[in-house]
């Protein structure tokens, strides 16, 4: 199988001369800039808050900081955030006076560039620039054939890491399993950051257990990089930091590793993930209002620390089925969470990400592929510039899935034709074509030279999605899209190595006990 996904489809014997010319247009390489679908195509379109409500939301923020503040800041965050302006209680919460987080808003960095070790994996963060990534800790690796979950490894992080590396529509690795062949913490958040930068020269978000462990994993940063100044010149990774632990208290250890992670140069993402109707309110407008509060302590506190540092604004409310108070990633209500999530970085003009593309399922089966469409589709259509944990992820974050990392893309890559829209130019609009194809013309549109000038720069077409005819299909032996996936995983594993030059590799790995081949 190839990458292009056409070797399952048998050839049309009546068809022969036209198609083999169709298929040939579309297998020819495409210069980035006519790709039909691209990282940072802008969204936007859909809008669940008008102006109104997303005014009342950013009031009641302010007054949440204001009244209630947050509590547990380490004391390196109270020196910080009360020098900045905000005030301790005698409760010891910090509360924000409302000219502090407007003075902040003003001086917080916009239009930031996460860099990638490859320039051409540039994310340019600016308006409703849109681009899809993994994330998460998963703490198990799904097996779709077995139907068994196991114990997510050091190896199964660099593989998906190299699976991201050749998938055009995943613009981005974040960490989405945990290392549970690590025993020892500091050793794991040392592979954990070496297996996503061995594995992809897009850009990488990693997240730290202890504060302790940061300068190590900063100087093999340093080393990859080619020195402390190569680094801070182009910081190609970035710290996921739950800074927060809602609703509305601080982690402290997290802030003290974000504190030296902003020092270091490195661009933050301000998490707060509070799961609604258990550590947010219910009420979905009500979520997202504790998100951007806490969200909005985080920009406050990082330009604290680092006037105008590079941040996400991480508003991830996640959503809770009520009757269990299980987490429920799929729905349609995390779908508008996240949207409305959006339209408030839009609100701010503040880069942001949060969580789309999370499947309830515990295989890659109809269901996972409802739950990734609608909440992928959905962020897409908001604008979201970062999509986080968008594919492989099962279980409500539990189970992570390599075969369906590959079918996502899949699914990304139709989510983005939708960000895209309709083109309306002169050519789309013109009749002429019709005029030729109506007026003395063969009748059908296949073979017009407009026809095969936009099949590979308006067209979107699957890798393993299978559009064959049932007589087709039948004839190449009934192919299940599950076997599909896993073809194509193999075809890329078996051909993706190590993206860290060879000397380097030796000199880490003689320093660092690395868990993964």
């Amino acid at each position: 199988m190839t990458d292009r996904g056409e070797s399952c489809e048998p050839a049309r014997a009546r068809r022969t001369g036209g198609r083999a010319g169709r298929v040939a247009v579309r297998s020819a390489p495409l210069a980035e800039g006519l790709r039909p679908i691209r990282a940072g195509l802008p969204g936007g379109q859909y809008r669940p808050l008008t102006e109104a409500g997303m005014a009342a939301i950013h009031a009641a923020a302010l007054d949440a900081l204001e009244q209630i503040g947050l509590s547990q800041a380490p004391a390196s965050g109270v020196a910080l955030l009360t020098d900045a302006g905000a005030v301790q209680g005698d409760d010891g919460r910090i509360r924000f006076p409302r000219a502090l987080a407007e003075d902040m808003l003003a001086i917080a960095a916009r239009d930031i560039t996460l860099f990638a070790r490859d320039p051409k994996f540039d994310l340019h963060l600016t308006r409703t620039n849109v681009h899809f990534g993994t994330a998460g800790a998963a703490v198990h690796v799904v097996d779709p054939v077995t139907l068994e979950y196991r114990d997510s490894t050091a190896q199964d992080l660099y593989d998906a890491a190299r699976l991201v590396q050749h998938l055009d529509n995943v613009h981005f690795f974040q960490r989405a399993m945990v290392c549970r062949d690590v025993a020892d913490v500091r050793d794991m958040d040392v592979n954990t950051l070496y297996a996503c930068l061995s594995g992809t020269t897009k850009h990488v978000g990693t997240s730290f257990s202890d504060p302790s462990h940061v300068k190590g994993c900063l100087d093999l940063l340093h080393t990859v990089a080619g020195g402390e100044a190569a680094w801070r010149d182009r910081p190609f990774v970035s710290n996921s930091n739950c800074f927060v632990v809602p609703p509305m208290k601080f982690a402290e250890e997290s802030c003290i590793t974000m504190e030296a992670c902003l020092r270091a140069g490195m661009p933050m993402l301000l998490l707060s993930a509070g799961q609604a109707g258990a550590t947010a309110p219910a009420p979905i407008a009500l979520a997202i209002i504790q998100a951007v509060a806490e969200c909005l302590a985080g920009v406050v506190y990082a330009n604290a620390v680092v006037p105008g540092a590079p941040c996400i604004f991480g508003t991830w409310p996640f959503v809770s089925d009520l009757r269990t108070g299980a987490m429920s990633g799929g729905s349609a209500e995390q779908a508008l969470l996240t949207a409305g999530c959006a339209q408030m970085h839009r609100f701010y003009g503040l880069p942001g990400g949060a969580a789309a593309g999370i499947s309830d399922s515990k295989l890659p089966d109809m269901q996972a592929g409802w739950e990734q469409g609608i909440t992928n589709v959905l962020a897409g259509l908001s604008g979201l510039n970062m999509v986080y944990e968008a594919v492989g992820m099962h279980a409500s974050l539990l189970g992570f899935c390599l075969e369906s990392l590959v079918l996502g893309d899949d699914i990304l890559g139709q989510v983005m034709r939708c960000v895209r829209g309709i083109d309306v130019t002169p050519d789309s609009t013109s009749i002429e074509a019709m005029r030729e194809v109506c007026l003395g013309g063969p009748g059908h549109y296949l073979g017009s030279d407009q026809t095969l000038a936009l099949m590979q720069t308006e067209y979107v077409y699957p890798m393993v999605g299978n559009r064959m005819s049932p007589k087709e299909w039948a004839e190449a032996g009934k192919p299940q899209l599950l076997d599909r996936a896993i073809a194509r995983k193999n075809d890329i594993l078996s051909r993706a190595g190590c993206q860290i030059e060879p000397d380097i590799d030796a000199a880490i790995r003689a320093t660092h006990n690395i868990h993964f081949r």
